[in-house]
């Protein structure tokens, strides 16, 4: 091979690289924001809506992928990593809400630590939707969201190996147990305003 032939190959699989890169960083930011739709309106409870968000969601990262494979320097250099957390986040928040069982990372296509970090967020947004549960007064659905919650941070907690293998797993899962905290200690209070108010309304009956 010439020198000249040499510099036209490498300069071609640059090219290849970059495209890969390009795209890569393009579907990044388009899969952040169709799992953060994704997120409200699951919130806002049209799970219809929510489960094609995600759909969508998940054939973005399928496709992402497919643009990375045969660019090791691409695939591994975490551009979707973050990305791909948010659509862990995102199909684990549905699951719960549904009260369905929660995806493995097989089915959505991601790494252990994507997943890992991407079900503590998962669970750490879902107290949005136990207070709002709690506002409105569906205090055994919000109970059982919460012990979901719990679930996921006494599971994540017995991954105890080092940041650059987990991601920061340990700092995301610790900022998890103050979310957990907050939530039972608002839970519990709500329960017993609402046995007051029980007590309440019989004695005047």
């Amino acid at each position: 091979m010439t020198w000249d032939e040499i510099i036209a190959a490498l300069k071609s699989d640059m090219e290849a690289k970059h495209a890969a890169r390009e795209q890569a960083l393009k579907s990044s930011r388009a899969l952040i924001q169709t799992s953060s739709k994704c997120i409200k309106h699951i919130h806002r409870k049209q799970f219809a809506e929510a489960e094609i968000l995600l759909a969508q969601a998940r054939e973005i990262a399928r496709e992402a992928r497919a643009a990375m494979a045969g660019h090791p320097e691409v695939e591994y250099a975490g551009y979707l990593q973050d990305s791909e957390k948010e659509m862990v986040e995102a199909a684990g928040c549905l699951a719960i809400a549904l009260n369905q069982p929660l995806p493995s990372p097989s089915e959505l296509g991601v790494n252990a630590a994507s997943y890992l970090n991407g079900m503590a967020e998962c669970a750490s947004e879902m107290r949005r939707s136990v207070l709002e549960l709690m506002r409105g007064g569906d205090l055994d659905t919000a109970e059982r969201m919460l012990h979901q919650m719990e679930d996921i941070y006494d599971d994540l907690s017995t991954f105890d190996f080092p940041d650059g293998i987990t991601g920061g797993l340990r700092r995301t899962n610790d900022a998890l147990r103050a979310v957990i905290e907050r939530t039972r200690s608002d839970l519990t209070l709500t329960r017993v305003q609402h046995q007051l108010l029980t007590e309440l309304q019989r004695d005047r009956a």
